[in-house]
């Protein structure tokens, strides 16, 4: 993770704990998918932009590794930062981290971009990207 990556501040709700007391398994999914919208909307991407195009976004793998727990009243900044290697898919990094400073999970995750007449994952994964950012370079792509 960079200082370029985006962040986003959210406060953990009561009702996302669990019986434990901390914060439910599924939910740290749910911050680090609306961080990925957040940052695309920051980029000027509009979800309602790629189904004109024809294309949405697909998860294809995700891994949570778990650091520390988190309770109700918490804040966390859930940070993102897409990594574009060329071909099909591009690789989602993300970190929730306490505003103390302690990393409570790590998010990783491989997605693409689905053609949605043909059903397939478009050959260039930041071509839509490309086509539709008013500024593709904070979702780290150049112009």
């Amino acid at each position: 993770m960079t200082d370029q990556d985006f962040t986003v501040r959210v406060t953990v709700r009561g009702y996302e704990t669990d019986a434990q007391g901390h914060l439910n398994q599924a939910v740290y999914l749910q911050y680090a998918e609306h961080a990925r919208w957040e940052y695309l909307q920051a980029a000027g991407v509009r979800q309602a932009d790629l189904l004109a195009k024809g294309v949405g976004p697909v998860v294809l793998e995700t891994t949570v590794k778990y650091r520390r727990e988190l309770r109700a009243g918490d804040e966390v900044d859930v940070s993102c930062a897409f990594v574009w290697g060329g071909g099909k898919t591009f690789e989602v990094v993300q970190r929730i981290t306490r505003t103390d400073g302690v990393l409570a999970a790590e998010i990783r995750g491989v997605g693409g971009f689905l053609d949605l007449a043909a059903r397939r994952l478009v050959d260039d994964a930041s071509a839509p990207m490309r086509s539709l950012a008013a500024d593709p370079e904070l979702l780290g792509l150049e112009r």
